[in-house]
């Protein structure tokens, strides 16, 4: 082979990497990035270390030593570990022993060091067990252009609803997390959010009720897999009526069947739902409320004891339901106390807590101001074109920034209505089941209960 045709090749070669670090970067991370990290990471560990301060002082035991061995040089200072090395298709993953002395916050503080030195996007810390922790290394921007991950998430009410953005899926789990809060400005991804999160429940066992009271705009597509939908706060306060009645004989059911009779098991004994045999088990049931403020505002007098009445309910299936198969999620603009009275009370029992785009850092504060102070920050920082982009945590401090890929209200409706046939038929909410007007993809609210 000529020179010029070597050339030519290695062009063509340059090229298509070039091309492909712009349009298929996880390509070009595996091919180029992930090699060149590799060697910077292994070749200049040590030093890095050192330079971050991740180090300690010598045992007294290897001082004495290099004392004792003449024309020894002085003992070098303890430093993490690596105990494995794990690449993956968007970046690399250290697991460290730490040396001691050393805590996994040390290393916190020195994740955006080591990212600079190590020329990688970014750098994620998780402590695995006391000692242990593992380093995400991202090689690229994976929240640029979301791609979900393959496989689904495990587990009868766990939802895959976005990308984490040191690669991992963002799963929503209601066994784990039972009542969220979602929060943003006009046109930051609240509803792409809730698309996500309804495309993921329609394969799954669980009854679906919308409270959408934007006359139905956002949730009425969905119609073929809710078993109930309410588009009005007068229909908003019915349908809460029947939840909390539903959740009362559900209540009932645990105490009939309970076991507690002397000679039952240990083990049989329960008391939620997850632990009645599968043949007794109610499904469980997921309720999307759209905008929040629109159950809280009120335009006259008259409405102010229909607005009670549904925060009363509101506040009653946060604080009981989550034992009887009952999850609560919730989306606003804002939702602070100038909502009016309840409206603390609520969102204290939401654990968890999604918040997009924010105008003003005091609704920020709504959403993440107990869970974490840079949290808060973040959410002020994204930028108007990283629609999908937020900030979740919950109670135990942790945050992380996520994104949810682009989905059409038109690919979710179709997902609703291939898994129609799932939706559940819940007696107590049959008044409030939309129904399909067919040829024309139109719908229409059953009767309301009075």
């Amino acid at each position: 082979m000529s020179g010029g045709t070597l050339l030519a090749l290695a062009v063509i070669v340059a090229a298509l990497l070039l091309v492909a670090r712009v349009k298929a970067p996880a390509v070009y991370w595996v091919l180029v990035g992930l090699p060149a990290a590799l060697y910077r990471v292994l070749s200049s560990y040590r030093q890095t270390m050192e330079a971050c301060e991740l180090t300690v002082a010598p045992p007294w035991w290897k001082v004495f030593a290099r004392k004792l061995s003449a024309g020894e040089q002085e003992a070098r200072p303890g430093i993490p570990k690596i105990r494995g090395v794990r690449p993956t298709t968007t970046g690399l993953r250290l697991r460290l022993r730490l040396a001691a002395g050393l805590a996994p916050d040390d290393v916190v503080k020195s994740a955006e060091r080591l990212r600079h030195a190590w020329g990688i996007y970014s750098v994620h810390v998780a402590e695995l067990k006391p000692g242990v922790v593992d380093l995400r290394l991202t090689g690229f921007d994976v929240l640029d252009r979301v791609r979900m991950p393959r496989r689904l998430a495990t587990g009868p009410l766990s939802v895959t609803v976005a990308l984490r953005e040191d690669g991992r899926p963002f799963v929503r789990d209601y066994q784990d997390i039972p009542h969220a809060l979602t929060l943003g400005a006009n046109k930051s991804g609240k509803s792409m959010y809730q698309r996500c999160l309804i495309k993921g429940l329609a394969p799954l066992d669980v009854a679906v009720v919308g409270i959408d009271c934007k006359r139905g705009v956002e949730q009425g597509p969905f119609a073929p897999r809710l078993s109930a939908l309410a588009t009005t706060p007068d229909q908003a306060d019915g349908l809460l009526d029947a939840l909390v009645a539903e959740m009362e004989e559900r209540f009932d059911l645990l105490c009939l069947h309970q076991g507690i009779a002397p000679g039952t098991p240990l083990e049989d004994i329960t008391s939620d739902i997850w632990g009645l045999p599968k043949n007794l088990r109610p499904v469980p049931i997921v309720v999307l409320i759209d905008e929040i403020a629109e159950l809280f505002l009120i335009t006259s007098k008259a409405d102010g004891v229909r607005r009670d009445r549904m925060v009363t309910q509101l506040v009653r299936l946060a604080q009981l339901a989550r034992a009887v198969g009952i999850y609560l999620e919730v989306c606003g603009q804002r939702f602070g106390s100038e909502l009016g009275k309840g409206a603390t009370a609520l969102r204290a029992q939401l654990t968890g807590r999604v918040v997009h785009r924010c105008n003003d850092k005091q609704t920020a504060d709504m959403g993440l101001g107990d869970v974490n102070e840079l949290a808060v920050i973040a959410a002020t920082s994204i930028a108007p074109e990283r629609a999908g982009t937020a900030i979740a945590g919950d109670s135990s401090g942790g945050w992380s920034r996520i994104r949810t890929p682009k989905t059409t209200l038109g690919e979710v409706a179709s997902v609703c209505r291939e898994f129609a046939h799932l939706t559940p038929d819940i007696p107590v909410l049959a008044a409030f089941r939309p129904r399909d007007v067919a040829p024309a993809d139109a719908w229409e609210l059953a009767p309301e209960s009075v």
